[in-house]
C-alpha cells in the first residue's frame, strides 16, 4: 500500500470515528475495587476522536472477586485498576501519537442498546472472572466482527484461562485462539515489539515474582476475521494493566511500564487502522 493511499484511509478511518464520536453517550463514571472518588482532569469533558472504553460484565460466581452488589453499578471484577490504569493510558497516547485522545475512560456494558458500536477500541480486564451471558456474548461478536477490536489482559494461570474460554466459546465458537506471531502487524504499527517479555502487576514488588498463580510464561494471542485482522488480543499471564496504573510509581520498574505502554500504543493503532 502506498503511503497516499494509506493517508486516504487513514482520513477516512477518523471520518467514521467522529461521526460514532459524536454518538456516544456523556462519560460516566462508578466506583472502582481499589478507588472511589478519583480525581477528575480538568479537561475531562472535552470533545475528542478517541476514548478509552473499558467492558462492563458479570462476574463469574464462587470464584475470585464479586460484585459488591450490583455488577452495573461498579465495585466489581471489571474495576481492576479503574479508573487510574485507564487515565495514565490515555495521557501516555496523547503524549506519543497524535491521536485527540480524551483524558477520562468509558465503561460501556453490553446490554446498554447499540452502545458498544460507538466505541471502536474495548478494554477488559481480569476475564478470568467473567461470565457473560448468551445475549452479551452475541453482541460481543457481533461488535468484533463488524469492525469493533478488544483487548483482554490481566489474568493468569489454567484455571483463569479456562474460565475466560468458557464465554469466548460463546463468543467465538467457531474461530480458533492463535499465538501471534512476531511478524503481525500489529506488534510493528508504531514500535517494533519483536522481543516481548512478561510485565508483571504490582505483587511483584512484594513477591519478586514475575508470573500469578501458574501462569509461568506470557502468552500472545488472538483471534481474526475472516480478512486476516486481528479482533482480539489476548494478554495472558502478564498485567499490562497494572504497568499503566502503577507508571508514576518511582518503586515498579520502569522497563514494565515500557513495555506495557508501547503494546497499548500499537494495539490501538492497529485497531484503528486495520
Amino acid at each position: 500500500m502506498t503511503i497516499s493511499v494509506k493517508v486516504v484511509c487513514l482520513s477516512l478511518g477518523f471520518l467514521t470515528l467522529g461521526t460514532l464520536l459524536a454518538l456516544q453517550r456523556p462519560f460516566r463514571e462508578y466506583p472502582g475495587v481499589e478507588y472511589e472518588n478519583f480525581p477528575l482532569p480538568a479537561d475531562y469533558q472535552e470533545k475528542t476522536e478517541w476514548a478509552f472504553a473499558r467492558l462492563m460484565y458479570p462476574p463469574i460466581q464462587g470464584f475470585g472477586w464479586r460484585s459488591r452488589g450490583d455488577w452495573t453499578q461498579g465495585a466489581s471484577n471489571w474495576t481492576i485498576d479503574y479508573p487510574r490504569s485507564d487515565r495514565h493510558m490515555s495521557q501516555a497516547l496523547r503524549r506519543l501519537t497524535r491521536i485527540h485522545v480524551r483524558s477520562v475512560e468509558q465503561p460501556v456494558n453490553l446490554d446498554d442498546g447499540d452502545e458498544v458500536f460507538n466505541w471502536p477500541w474495548l478494554y477488559a480486564v481480569e476475564v478470568g472472572h467473567w461470565e457473560l451471558t448468551n445475549p452479551q456474548a452475541a453482541k460481543l461478536r457481533e461488535y468484533l466482527l463488524r469492525g469493533g477490536f478488544m483487548m483482554v489482559d490481566d489474568f493468569h494461570g489454567t484455571q483463569e484461562w479456562s474460565v475466560f474460554m468458557a464465554s469466548m466459546q460463546r463468543v467465538f465458537p467457531d474461530r480458533p485462539v492463535v499465538e501471534l506471531q512476531n511478524d503481525d502487524p500489529i506488534f510493528h504499527t508504531v514500535f517494533d515489539l519483536n522481543d516481548r517479555y512478561q510485565v508483571p502487576g504490582a505483587q511483584y514488588l512484594r513477591s519478586g515474582r514475575l508470573y500469578e498463580k501458574d501462569g509461568f510464561e506470557p502468552r500472545w494471542r488472538g483471534i481474526y476475521d475472516d480478512k486476516g485482522r486481528v479482533i482480539l488480543a489476548i494478554c495472558h499471564n502478564m498485567d499490562l494493566g497494572d504497568s499503566w496504573e502503577w507508571a508514576d510509581e518511582p518503586q515498579y520498574p520502569e522497563k514494565f511500564s515500557a513495555m506495557g505502554i508501547r503494546i497499548a500504543v500499537n494495539y490501538v493503532i492497529y485497531g484503528m487502522t486495520h
